[in-house]
């Protein structure tokens, strides 16, 4: 329930507690008056609470429920101690109230005491005459004024003062229907107009209400410098609908509106390019507040879901008077003596120093200005970290961490600095992937959008690595899940929402997303499943552009043998029907618990197909079932076999689109009946091809353990065409360039 900035009044009322599958709510900006019923946080479904800007008083709730985790109660008059349960695991924003504050407190919400009501700290005693903020990033120097960093973590309610106690921040606010929120906004993109580009790499974001203080001012007029560039929408010249994104926002100033509706894009005459806006502020009780306020203006989902808010590179602010204090922070001596020796010394040091670091970075950035440079055309653009930031998150890619292993390289578990796990995909030496390769697969992941499609959050591009860094699905894959190598019980209503959810992701692969794209690697090791075992499709690594105008694209085979179509194993032709054949094997695979091929098995159910092919025949469809099963639905089962049987035909012309394969599925459309085998199950010779053959493979294969699995057994698929069945010889060299790529 969201009732923002809507002119509430009066008391919060008690039936809210009633509402028994609320999960968040925002009463924010508001003037809400009276106690928070203690109800309200022991609710067991609700957690977030943005109680903010309300005229709230009397104690903070004793009790909170487990699940209440992001709160915000902050500019309300709420006072006492704090409760026991306050601890810095929260997302907690506590500031301007007036709470009595013990030692235990100031160490677990460190610097809340100075962003009470009144602002105490250093007040009447100030310490300071200016200060600047780089928003979101680490500190430089820029014309001479020395920015701080202000690129610690900020969450949809937190606050942080510097050790100093010379600023801080405040946030309060939570991105809408955004599954992944970023507060910050990375580009590599060279800002125009000004001088000083890097000091707009980045930006600090927020869904809602941004606040920096200055603390411990001297009184008196000051000049305030808002930096800004818009680096989150494309320009206007790509002629895109994300080109027609507006970000639109309100500026305070010591409580004054200064900015009414500000567009910055607008406002500097388009994107990536500068602009700042100069104001005078009056200081009289030692502190300064900059407020930036999302008023529910602009657009709201483009360039992607929940993209709004206010958007800051840096701040800079200036007295416009002589100050008389130090500007040193307590505890630090000032120098009273040898100023002269020391500015003599120190200056041509310093210059030498910035001559030496000039030179190395113009090298640095002679070396990777190509790097920038593949980036740059990436919209919307993934976020960037650094090598030593994932080699930290991953513990030096410790063996302890690794997920996996594909043919373009293995693939780790990390936790990022802000606690965020992810999967980290380290691109070997050894695989033939370029840059060119490796900026495709960040803009294909990038580029497309949806709850069945593992989502990419960003990349590392530093000199020779390459890394890109995924959302981490707990679950794992789901070959992984149904072959028994995690304890997963799969019961047969989530067998079924796998197999639906896996079609729609195809579907709106092959149909839906603009551009279009094939996977190539459909298979069961490449489905991986999140928390609640829903299935998203991942490995995009293969994944090929093709165009609305051309039927097919020619390209060089690969894939997983097992799961490859025969007109594309044989002569490289590509169509969508590839995907819908690989689909096809999965979900028989899904249905019976069993992988495509399986050499410990009877000779007639080695080959999945072939079995299935042959129930068929003998009106025993149903043994196909995974015998683990205690109960399924006959119906869906029947149609999930139906289904296969069609994506899996011989011709891609008799296979349907995935749309199709959704509808069938979902019960919207009959399932056609099938009733000829296909050729290549019903032609080739196996038995003469896979001992000879698959022995010298599984010797040099380089794909993951689960593939060569798949490759031992599964190369009946890899041999066949439309029409023309072909037995003999098979070219060994090209399926193994096909096995070496296979994950």
């Amino acid at each position: 329930m969201v009732l923002r900035n809507v002119l509430l009044t009066g008391t919060l009322p008690s039936y809210i507690t009633e509402l028994q599958s609320l999960q968040k709510l925002d009463l924010s900006f508001n003037n809400l008056t009276g106690e928070i019923p203690s109800a309200l946080f022991t609710m067991n479904s609700l957690q977030y609470l943005f109680l903010g800007n309300n005229s709230l008083s009397g104690a903070i709730p004793s009790q909170k429920s487990e699940s209440l985790q992001t709160i915000d109660l902050s500019y309300n008059f709420l006072s006492g101690n704090l409760p026991s349960w306050v601890n810095s695991g929260l997302q907690l924003n506590l500031v301007a109230n007036n709470f009595t504050l013990n030692s235990t407190n100031i160490r677990l919400l460190p610097g809340l005491e100075c962003l009470q009501r009144s602002f105490p700290c250093n007040r009447n005693a100030p310490r300071y005459a200016n200060f600047a903020i780089k928003c979101g990033g680490p500190q430089m120097t820029s014309t001479g004024i020395i920015f701080e960093a202000e690129n610690r973590t900020l969450g949809a309610a937190t606050f942080n003062v510097t050790s100093t106690q010379k600023w801080a921040v405040s946030n309060a606010g939570l991105f809408a229907d955004r599954q992944d929120p970023q507060f910050v906004q990375n580009t590599l993109a060279q800002v125009k107009s000004t001088n000083t580009p890097e000091l707009y790499q980045t930006s600090r974001l927020s869904p809602g209400s941004l606040r920096y203080y200055g603390l411990g001012l001297q009184n008196g007029p000051y000049t305030v410098r808002l930096f800004f560039a818009e680096t989150g929408f494309p320009g206007r010249t790509t002629q895109s609908w994300k080109s027609l994104a507006r970000r639109v926002f309100d500026v305070y100033i010591q409580g004054t509106r200064r900015l009414r509706d500000f567009d910055i894009s607008k406002a500097a005459g388009g994107v990536e390019r500068a602009i700042i806006r100069n104001f005078t502020a009056n200081v009289t009780e030692n502190h300064l507040e900059i407020h930036l306020f999302w008023a529910g203006k602009g657009t709201c989902c483009t360039p992607i879901q929940g993209y709004y808010g206010p958007s800051i590179s840096a701040i800079s602010v200036v007295p416009n008077f002589k100050p008389n204090v130090s500007g040193i922070p307590l505890g630090i001596p000032e120098e009273k003596n040898h100023v002269g020796l020391i500015v003599g010394v120190t200056v041509p040091i310093v210059a030498l120093a910035f001559i030496l670091v000039f030179v190395i970075i113009y090298l640095k950035r002679q070396r990777d200005d190509d790097d920038e440079e593949l980036l740059l055309g990436i919209n919307p653009r993934p976020n960037t970290y650094s090598y030593s930031e994932l080699k930290a998150a991953t513990e030096n890619f410790s063996s302890s961490n690794k997920l996996g292993e594909g043919g373009f390289g293995p693939v780790y578990k990390g936790t990022l600095s802000d606690g965020t796990v992810v999967a980290v995909k380290r691109l070997s030496v050894a695989s033939n992937q370029g840059k060119e390769q490796f900026v495709t697969e960040i803009a294909t992941i990038s580029a497309v959008q949806h709850r069945n499609l593992v989502k990419l959050l960003g990349c590392c591009i530093e000199g020779k690595r390459r890394l890109l860094v995924y959302e981490y699905l707990e679950n794992k894959s789901l070959d992984q899940a149904l072959f028994g190598k995690i304890d997963l019980r799969l019961d047969w209503p989530t067998r079924f929402n796998i197999c639906l959810s896996t079609a729609r992701g195809l579907a709106y692969l092959h149909e839906e997303s603009r551009p279009r794209f094939v996977h190539r690697d459909v298979k069961a090791s490449n489905i991986l499943l999140d928390a609640e075992l829903c299935p998203k499709i991942s490995d995009f690594g293969l994944a090929k552009l093709y165009d609305d105008k051309k039927t097919h694209v020619t390209t060089r085979a690969a894939g997983t043998i097992g799961y490859l179509a025969p007109e594309y194993a044989m002569r490289g032709h590509l169509t969508e029907k590839a995907d819908v054949f690989g689909f096809g094997v999965v979900a028989l695979e899904i249905l019976s618990g069993r992988p495509n091929a399986d050499n410990t098995l009877e000779n007639d159910k080695i080959y999945l197909l072939e079995w299935a092919w042959t129930l068929h025949e003998n009106n025993q469809l149903l043994s196909l079932v995974d015998p683990t099963l205690l109960e399924f639905n006959e119906d869906e089962a029947l149609r999930v076999i139906g289904v296969a049987f069609l994506c899996t035909q011989g011709s891609p012309l008799m296979r349907p689109p995935m749309s199709r394969v959704v509808g069938m599925l979902a019960g919207d459309f009959e399932v056609s009946k099938v009733t000829t085998k296909p050729s290549y199950i019903t032609d080739w010779a196996y038995k003469d091809i896979t001992r000879s053959f698959m022995k010298e493979e599984s010797q040099t294969s380089n794909a993951s353990d689960h593939s060569s699995n798949n490759v031992k057994s599964n190369n009946k698929t890899t041999v066949g065409t439309d029409d023309q069945p072909i037995h003999s010889p098979v070219n060994i060299t090209e399926f193994q360039e096909i096995i070496g790529e296979g994950r």
